[in-house]
């Protein structure tokens, strides 16, 4: 038997904020004579609350207070009280997490549930959480074969590219439907910088349904020349522009492609260009291929989090530097077959990797190898260490999660590579995939031991 949790999920975007209150059912996945693995079985989602405008002080911060007091009466209308809330997850993402008092945020609504996963997604985060969200990663596999997922919200378009079952590269482009707010008769109340120098009309004007029009047709067009590899304006590229594979499979996600699936009679229905911008994808080029509109396209970002299981770390651990305690660090998984491979090309996959959370301190996950000899050892080491210099230089941490126990031995052996004041830490006994949240305690019994807290987001694709 198994137990069950009831649980919260709330995205605070560019444009919108939602809800969605689910209840997950944990179980045991290991057998009755082995060390307890706990997942994720079964979703059962019970509230979705309507989607909402953020509320902003200004074009550079978030009412905080108006936000509470809105998610608060959410909490009323769902029927549930903050204490009963057992796991969940607050993401801040778009161009909200680039708001001035975005921490603060973060800080102010934490206290909604126990313990939660609480991150201020930078572009290359958000895509892959949009991502996995929308369901492109398990269309990966279901279709096998490449699958490109635009998440297409307020302020930002979100890439993620999946292949063989997993994310490779992510991307983020300045294009979403409220780069222009537009007054209920249609007249400027805001155009976005990245937007200004390509049309003529001034705040207060009337911009009329051609002009509107015409702005869609060009942010469209900016979409598809980047998906096809064509240069685009820099002032486009958030993040990184990511062209899609030929034999990609397109699937669209965010509040764009919840309007792509039903256009509103009133195209000013939402104040800003989204309903123009879904219009001009839906006859572009990137609908002449081969593409799916995702079944939560709107609510993609996450809608949940999964079970907390407290651990203590394997046989062996080796830190130095480290302040503890760590919380909320994002999980980078490498593929077991990864491990195989010779040190640079080792090292371009962690660099790879690790840029999927270039905002945030995340933990290197090794799994399906057993401990190494020497020689294989100092491969392993000589590539992690080149594969973690972008990192380091960034003043970063060097976690490693290793899955076999030898943690200690491959701590010393990067210690050796990298002297100095660069913080590491290795622990083992740790089998952790992408998707998940690492917390890890200070360390007991002796310093020989770290207690940690495993924590996986629930998507409802």
């Amino acid at each position: 038997m198994g137990e069950t949790l009831l649980s919260v999920g709330i995205d605070i975007g560019t444009t919108t904020t939602q809800l969605v209150f689910s209840r997950l059912l944990v179980e045991n996945a290991a057998g009755a004579f082995s060390v307890p693995q706990f997942a994720i079985t079964g979703k059962e989602l019970l509230y979705r609350s309507p989607v909402r405008f953020t509320p902003l002080l200004s074009e550079r911060l978030v009412d905080t207070q108006a936000l509470r007091s809105m998610i608060a009466g959410e909490y009323a209308a769902a029927g549930y009280r903050r204490e009963q809330i057992q796991t969940g997850a607050v993401i801040i993402t778009g161009e909200t997490a680039r708001k001035e008092n975005a921490r603060q945020v973060l800080s102010a609504l934490s206290g909604f549930a126990g313990d939660f996963v609480v991150a201020t997604a930078g572009p290359a985060l958000e895509s892959l959480l949009a991502g996995k969200g929308a369901g492109a990663e398990a269309l990966c596999r279901r279709e096998n074969r490449p699958v490109m997922n635009l998440d297409i919200g307020g302020g930002t378009t979100n890439l993620a590219l999946f292949q063989e079952g997993a994310a490779t590269r992510t991307g983020c482009l300045n294009v979403g439907g409220r780069l222009v707010k537009l007054s209920p008769e249609g007249r400027l109340l805001y155009c976005s910088p990245v937007l200004r120098p390509y049309t003529n009309y001034q705040p207060g004007e009337l911009l009329p349904p051609e002009e509107r029009q015409r702005l869609g047709d060009f942010l469209a067009e900016i979409l598809e020349k980047a998906l096809e590899g064509e240069p685009i304006p820099p002032g486009f590229v958030t993040d990184r522009v990511l062209p899609a594979p030929r034999e990609a499979l397109l699937s669209f996600s965010g509040g764009v492609a919840q309007l792509m699936q039903e256009l509103p009679e009133e195209p000013l229905a939402y104040g800003d260009l989204g309903a123009y911008l879904a219009r001009a994808i839906l006859r572009s080029g990137l609908c002449r291929r081969d593409y799916r509109l995702a079944p939560e396209s709107i609510r993609a970002t996450v809608l949940g989090a999964g079970s907390h299981a407290t651990a203590l770390s394997g046989s062996t651990i080796f830190y130095r530097g480290i302040s503890f305690p760590l919380k909320n660090l994002p999980v980078a998984a490498l593929p077991p077959e990864a491990l195989q491979l010779s040190g640079p090309l080792l090292a371009e996959e962690i660099r790879r990797r690790l840029g999927l959370f270039d905002r945030e301190q995340a933990v290197l996950s090794l799994r399906g190898t057993k401990a190494p000899g020497f020689g294989e050892l100092c491969r392993l080491a000589d590539g992690i260490a080149l594969g973690a210099e972008d990192a380091l230089r960034e003043g970063k941490a060097l976690i490693l999660a290793l899955e076999a126990d030898y943690a200690k031995a491959l701590g010393q052996a990067l210690g050796l590579l990298l002297p100095g004041p660069q913080p590491i830490l290795c622990a083992d006994g740790l089998a952790l995939s992408e998707g998940s949240y690492l917390d890890i305690g200070s360390p007991i019994a002796g310093g020989q031991a770290l207690p940690v807290v495993i924590k996986t987001l629930a998507f409802q694709a």
